[in-house]
Order: structure tokens, then C-alpha cells, then sequence
């Protein structure tokens, strides 16, 4: 998971997706329903390895404008936390709070990715 904090950090990560599909999640650091989802985020990470999409972290509170930019730009309603489904640089999918898990993004990627 690599942490983007700049506008033109996005505009990399939505031509990255037009290779393949990424994940953007959008987690508050002053939140402990978000730092469990982020728990179980870096977990399916693991499990998968190096088969794991490009997974980018945007901390809501310290990068606002960017967290904001990423909700207009992808006319995705904000929430936190959240992980997006970005392929050729459009949303295809998001889940958030307890649907953030293994299974749902194994889904997500397999119907979208």
C-alpha cells in the first residue's frame, strides 16, 4: 500500500489504471472503524502477495483537498473509510465500513477488475 498525498499523485494512479485496475482507500486516522478496515486491507494484501492490485492510501484528514478531488473526479460520494475500484481512470465499484474485507474485494475485482 502506498500512501499518494498530491493531486498529481492521482493523475499517475488514474493512468496507471488504464494497464490494469488499482485501488484507492480512503482511511481516517482518527477513526477506529477505518483502522480496522485498513487491518483487513493490508491482510488481503498479504494473502495475496504480489498478485495484489496496486493498492493507494489516502489519509482523509491530513489530505483533504486530494480526498475531495478523488470524490468529484471519480463522482464517487465520500466516506471513510472507503475503498475505490479505479480501472481506465473510472469507478467501477466501492465498499466501505464492514464491507471492506477479502471477499468483497475478491468479487469486486473479479466482476470489474
Amino acid at each position: 500500500m502506498r500512501e499518494i498525498t498530491t493531486l498529481e499523485e492521482l493523475d499517475a494512479l488514474l493512468l496507471e489504471s488504464e494497464r490494469g485496475p488499482v485501488l484507492i482507500l480512503k482511511h481516517s486516522t482518527r477513526c477506529p472503524v477505518s483502522a480496522a478496515a485498513y487491518s483487513r486491507m493490508q491482510a488481503w494484501e498479504r494473502v495475496l502477495g504480489e498478485a495484489a492490485p496496486p493498492v493507494y492510501l489516502v489519509k482523509v484528514i491530513e489530505s483533504r483537498e486530494l480526498s475531495n478531488e478523488i470524490g468529484v473526479h471519480l463522482s464517487v460520494t465520500h466516506l471513510s473509510p472507503q475503498v475505490i475500484l479505479v480501472r481506465d481512470g473510472c469507478a467501477l465499484w466501492s465498499g466501505s465500513h464492514g464491507g471492506i474485507g477479502g471477499l468483497a474485494l475478491d468479487a469486486a475485482l473479479h466482476e470489474f477488475g
